[in-house]
């Protein structure tokens, strides 16, 4: 899941709350500490809470202890793919028929 799609998660009108923390997506939605999606008043559900979390009056495992749904993916741009023109075989039977052409006309 993606930032973006986490943030769809906010525990609001009726939806799942999900926090992350250190890349791994929690479900909160169940817990009364996160009732429609707001954590004492200071976090709001479906965004990363790991910077926030360190300065949390609890430890982590607090919220490793709710279930896990999924992992933050990141936004991967995939590599452009390089063309060089002409593909091989291309080349390779426009030779040939120019070849074969010479040939024809030589005889």
């Amino acid at each position: 899941m993606t930032i973006e799609e986490l943030a769809r998660f906010d525990g609001r009108e009726d939806r799942a709350a999900y926090i992350a923390v250190n890349n791994v997506i929690y479900d909160v939605s169940d817990s009364m500490l996160w009732k429609d999606g707001h954590h004492e008043g200071a976090h709001q559900a479906g965004q990363n809470l790991t910077e926030e979390l360190k300065t949390a009056p609890h430890v982590r495992a607090v919220v490793e202890r709710f279930p896990i749904v999924g992992k933050i993916e990141k936004n991967v741009v995939p590599a452009k793919e390089t063309t060089t023109g002409m593909p091989l075989l291309s080349i390779i039977i426009i030779t040939f028929v120019v070849l074969l052409m010479l040939a024809t006309y030589m005889i």
